[in-house]
């Protein structure tokens, strides 16, 4: 809702606080936000202030409002955390936009013009709907944990005692069937030779005179 007449008692509560807001800047009055979603804000000013620094203040006391964000004198929007300003100086308004809302953001604030002596300001009140309890199409944990990569002895499938025994029975058979094999084979040799020296012992002894 736009005021473009602002009532004595806000008149008179500006003068007591030390700023001016007297047709110099008007603003809403409230403004509501919903939890987790954004909102803008948007403040009129004369047309005089248009290279004069615009900005964005939180508290309910005006000297002690903090500062959020402000402008550098030209019409680039200058962000700071999750709130962003942006001055139309053809226009003669700046726009406000907090973003991320939480239900901690609600509290009364200030659009306010920079100049020397007195800044000029108006007060906005900022409340926070709650978000709906339905059920949320993002995720609501931003946490993720890496999976974990297994190790080569848990991936790889393991041998139990059976296999082993298996193996190594396996290997046993390896070295000495050929072992046995060539054993047999020299038995076999020895046994050939011995058999032909004798022969060859007994043609020699039956051809010989007196024999």
């Amino acid at each position: 809702m736009w005021l473009p007449q602002l009532d004595l008692m806000r008149v008179i509560s500006a003068k007591g606080q030390g700023y001016s807001i007297a047709t110099e800047i008007t603003g809403p009055t409230t403004v509501n936000g919903l939890e987790r979603g954004s909102l803008t804000v948007r403040c009129v000013y004369s047309s005089h202030w248009e290279t004069y620094l615009k900005w964005w203040c939180r508290g309910a006391v005006w000297r002690d409002c903090k500062i959020l964000v402000k402008t550098d004198g030209s019409e680039q929007e200058v962000k700071r955390d999750r709130v962003s300003i942006k001055d139309n100086q053809k226009n003669h308004t700046f726009t406000v936009t907090m973003e991320d809302l939480m239900k901690t953001d609600a509290d009364t604030y200030w659009c306010g013009i920079e100049r020397t002596g007195s800044d000029n300001g108006v007060p906005v009140q900022v409340t926070i709907d709650p978000a709906s309890t339905a059920a949320p199409t993002t995720p609501t944990s931003t946490t993720f944990t890496a999976p974990v990569t297994p190790e080569e002895t848990s991936s790889s499938p393991t041998l139990t005692g059976h296999h082993l025994d298996n193996r190594h029975n396996l290997l046993k058979l390896s070295v000495l069937l050929p072992l046995i094999f060539a054993i047999l084979l020299l038995l076999s040799v020895a046994a050939s030779l011995l058999a032909w020296r004798m022969m060859k012992r007994q043609q020699k002894g039956t051809a010989a005179p007196g024999g």
